[in-house]
């Protein structure tokens, strides 16, 4: 389905220089991308208005996935903090750290609901050996589950345990879906690549089911379109879905991708965060916008 892609469009790359770029989000106000180079420890912005890329921040704590909450202000997961953050004026504030006095694993991507609460994922990844995404350390409590934090009352509560590695997470646009991917097979042999469904029932999360296999790799990040399709890193490519699940489009990219975020001017504009580079590639749709 080519309509999907703007005639005469074609994967532009923007800038080149990360060792594992992640979590993208689109500025309004300046007009930029901020996304992540985790291993080297640092965030990034690229201008659109003039094309340059500079450093926002060195010794981030390695961040990872981000997005905005209902004033326009970055929130964010750190993997070296093992919280979920907002920053402010350049300054990061921890908003939650813990489940029950038991740390997070490693946050790892985030989405603000239509209420304000903040929803995320909580993966291993940043706490394995390695040390390149985070810290070395231990599981703290039984599980990587999708949190909700309620930031008015200060309620934290584990929304989906049946998942080996939540990773991305996407709301459709009534939000009466919400959209997690399994990213275990990354680790495990007898992990997982897919993305499941659940339904949003009286605040709950209940009929978990597939919604889309990936067969040419994770789906480590992902967006919905106003017209509730689901634009996913799927290795090397970018893959869109259908809200019932099938496929209608492959973006073919030269390195492995991480996640993509929609923004630009008229706000059509895909960008995709791969391995070393900053991608765009301008669409015919744009993200959804968050029910009234």
């Amino acid at each position: 389905m080519t309509s999907l892609i703007d005639p005469g469009s074609e994967l532009r790359q923007l800038f080149t220089g990360t060792e594992w770029a992640e979590g993208p989000v689109w500025l309004p106000e300046t007009a930029s991308v901020r996304w992540s180079d985790i291993p080297n420890d640092r965030i990034l912005e690229y201008v659109s208005r003039t094309g340059e890329t500079h450093v926002h921040r060195d010794n981030v704590e390695f961040t990872n996935g981000r997005t905005l909450d209902l004033q326009g202000r970055v929130v964010q997961c750190s993997h070296g903090r093992r919280s979920i953050e907002r920053e402010i004026d350049g300054v990061p504030h921890t908003l939650v750290d813990n489940w029950n006095g038991s740390r997070f694993n490693s946050p790892n991507d985030i989405v603000v609901a239509a209420d304000g609460a903040i929803w995320f994922t909580d993966p291993p990844y940043g706490i394995q050996e390695s040390g390149r995404e985070g810290h070395p350390g231990q599981p703290e409590y039984d599980g990587c589950f999708v949190f909700r934090f309620d930031e008015t009352s200060g309620e934290l509560a584990p929304m989906i345990t049946d998942l080996v590695h939540p990773n991305g997470l996407a709301f459709s646009p009534d939000e009466s879906v919400l959209y997690v991917s399994d990213t275990s097979a990354v680790q495990r042999a007898d992990g997982y690549f897919h993305i499941r469904a659940y339904d949003m029932v009286d605040g709950e999360c209940v009929n978990g089911r597939g919604f889309a296999e990936m067969h040419s790799g994770d789906s480590d990040g992902f967006r919905v379109d106003v017209e509730g399709r689901v634009w996913t890193s799927a290795g090397d490519a970018v893959e869109v879905y259908s809200p019932f699940g099938e496929r209608l489009l492959t973006i073919p990219v030269p390195e492995r991708v991480s996640n993509v975020c929609f923004g630009g001017d008229d706000g059509h504009d895909l960008y995709v965060t791969a391995s070393t580079s900053l991608y765009v590639i301008h669409t015919t749709t744009t993200q959804a916008a968050r029910p009234h």
